[in-house]
């Protein structure tokens, strides 16, 4: 049986490109068995859609393992399982067009030394952003004259005195770390959850290098226009104590790395990359953990080698849309309580004597995987690289939010339902949690009804002042749905209209129009000309001679307006998935998850989606949902953690 597919979907590009390599495989080698041809067009089919599911490779074990439709659906089912490792890799090797590392040629796969199967532009990409992160994971060497003043320790110690803490116990305060890391290293991964001082961490150690470099250029990006705006409004609002002079040199814009990298139109690549650096001497990328590794690879390449180079993120959220964990792989390990001691030894000593102490030498993991990883714990120069930021200071003790943050993070399922279970039965709802089971009877009016109470000071902004740009979008920032799927009932396709009706006639929009006041709109295409970008969030409101337009915050102005005819691809905003919402915060969010079960719906989505919030939090879902959401961790296949590793030997070799 045919099974039809959309063109241009994941299922229809990976059948193009099986018959493309197998066609490939006839002419390089012309004898190749039948059997030999369908299994290497299995394979190109497979891991076509392994990339298009966020995969940088594929382990052949998964080739073995699982049962395969042919390369066209029309084909006979073809069974590899009675394969063995070695005969799949060299029947994929005997077609001509599989390289391996060492020797690559212009071949369209590659299959690596632990039978990793990758396209050749992914393991292009590993490679390279492995070697650049070996090169910038090693010690600056200026960090004797950065550390030496007396001046940047007093500040330090002013800035962040918890380290002197004696309820510490001994244990060295993460900021003051992540300070001494990244004043001492060209690389620093910075990985904490929502309220672990990652912005006051940034706002310090600013203040640290604008100290002893006042005339340092400093770039500060993130992958979204919305974590962008977010970073540089928490930094000014957090460096108002600093002493005047560092508040004049402190960075008063952001971009998104697209803006920041240069992007050339028709998709001609990037203006900035390795062969024209940008001119930067610091780099801090905010959620960093929405890289994916081909963007990772191309923004590190482009960052000069002096440069240093600070990720922010959280390796517990989503990782990027496109292919690569690269963020949650890098933040895996992090440095060591000794390392972390003697680091801050040296920043905080009187006189800078010790070094960093010598990372050990690397050690092999002995755990073998089902997908054939040596899942290397990650070069040791890249260890004393990373620091995790544990002590959460937005969510106290008693937050439910945070409580069912780390419970969803820890993949503590009893404790999370048990908690909620709690909550309703209560008499005396709380103030930050409410659980909608999608079971009970009367969940969808409750889910309208907190819909609708979250939308109500955006509706009260708008009867009383319209023309007021800046009061309706601060009340429409108040709050937002987040949908873990785009379609069905609980999708945000469907909540988006109903929630379109219900202010056009809370508005009192004329039906005809497709504009109405109060209109809230999400970019989907990307237009340089108008400056636009995949992600934006405008409103649609009147300006002084009454006309619409849509108002889109902008750094600069404050907001820009545009005719909405003018906008590109665009779709409504009340209801975004949580994928979208990555990067943003609102102080009250609703999470609603599907009824049942669905793959979609991973623990990192969860937890991203209830971290999204700050004051108090909607969840509609039913028990089995989250217990299925949270039994669903997101794995990527990745080979990144033994490219760091190779890349240091080689390193270790040829000094």
């Amino acid at each position: 049986m045919i099974r039809a597919v959309e063109p241009s979907s994941p299922e229809w590009l990976a059948a193009g490109f099986a018959e493309q390599v197998v066609q490939w495989a006839r002419q390089h080698c012309a004898s190749l068995p039948v059997d030999a041809l369908k299994s290497v067009g299995l394979a190109a089919h497979r891991l076509s859609l392994a990339t298009s599911a966020g995969h940088v490779c594929l382990p052949l074990q998964d080739l073995i393992t699982s049962d395969l439709e042919g390369a066209h659906a029309n084909q006979p089912p073809l069974r590899l399982e009675d394969l063995s490792l070695e005969d799949l890799r060299q029947a994929l090797l005997d077609s001509g067009i599989v390289g391996t590392p060492q020797h690559p040629r212009a071949c369209p796969m590659i299959i690596d030394d632990f039978n990793r199967l990758y396209l050749h532009r992914y393991f292009d990409y590993e490679r390279r952003l492995a070697t650049r992160l070996q090169q910038a994971a090693v010690p600056t060497d200026d960090r004797l004259s950065a550390i030496a003043g007396a001046q940047t320790r007093a500040l330090l110690q002013t800035l962040l005195p918890a380290a002197h803490d004696p309820q510490a116990l001994g244990v060295p305060d993460g900021q003051q770390v992540a300070v001494a890391l990244a004043l001492t290293r060209r690389l620093t991964i910075i990985s904490g959850g929502p309220g672990t001082g990652k912005t006051t961490t940034v706002v310090s150690l600013l203040a640290c290098l604008l100290a002893q470099h006042p005339q340092a250029r400093i770039a500060l990006a993130a992958p979204t226009g919305k974590a962008a705006a977010r970073m540089t409004e928490a930094i000014r609002s957090r460096a108002g104590h600093l002493p005047q002079a560092l508040q004049a040199r402190m960075p008063t814009t952001s971009s998104t790395v697209h803006r920041l990298l240069g992007v050339r139109p028709e998709g001609q690549g990037f203006m900035h990359h390795a062969k024209h650096r940008l001119p930067i001497d610091v780099l801090i990328i905010d959620e960093a953990s929405m890289l994916d590794l081909a963007l990772a690879t191309h923004l590190l390449e482009a960052v000069p080698e002096h440069a240093r180079i600070v990720l922010l993120g959280d390796k517990d959220q989503l990782a990027s849309v496109e292919a690569g964990a690269v963020f949650a792989e890098l933040s895996r390990e992090s440095i060591s309580a000794a390392q972390a001691h003697a680091t801050l030894d040296a920043l905080l000593a009187p006189t800078p004597s010790a070094p960093l102490p010598k990372p050990p030498e690397h050690v092999p993991s002995r755990a073998q995987p089902d997908n054939q990883s040596t899942l290397q714990p990650a070069a040791s120069t890249l260890n004393a690289s990373v620091i995790w930021l544990n002590r959460t200071y937005r969510f106290d003790a008693g937050s439910g939010i945070g409580q069912l943050a780390q419970a969803v993070r820890e993949g503590a399922t009893d404790t999370l339902v048990a908690s909620l279970h709690s909550a309703a039965a209560s008499s005396e709802p709380r103030a930050d949690i409410t659980w909608i089971d999608d079971t009970a009877t009367d969940s969808a009016t409750r889910l309208w009804s907190a819909l609708i109470e979250g939308y109500a000071p955006m509706t009260q902004a708008l009867s009383h002042a319209p023309h007021d740009v800046a009061a309706v979008t601060q009340a429409f920032n108040q709050f937002r749905a987040l949908c873990a799927v785009r379609e069905g009932p609980h999708g945000s396709r469907r909540l988006n209209q109903r929630l379109s009706d219900w202010m056009r006639q809370q508005v009192g929009a004329l039906p005809a129009s497709p504009w109405f006041i109060g209109q809230a709109l999400i970019v989907r295409q990307n237009d340089y000309l108008l400056g636009l970008f995949n992600g934006d969030v405008g409103l649609v409101l009147p300006n002084r001679d009454g006309e619409l337009c849509v108002w889109f915050s902008d750094e600069a102005q404050g907001f820009r307006s545009l005719p909405p005819a003018r906008l590109p691809a665009h779709e409504a905003a009340y209801v975004l998935t949580i994928h979208t919402s990555q990067g943003s915060e609102f102080n009250r969010v609703a999470v609603i998850l599907p009824p049942t079960p669905t793959r979609a719906a991973s623990r990192e989505l969860l937890y991203t989606g209830m971290t999204r919030a700050r004051h108090s939090l909607v969840l509609c879902a039913s028990e089995g949902a989250l217990r299925s959401a949270i039994h669903s961790p997101t794995r990527r296949d990745s080979g990144l953690r033994d490219r760091l590793a190779e890349a240091e030997k080689q390193t270790a070799a040829h000094p």
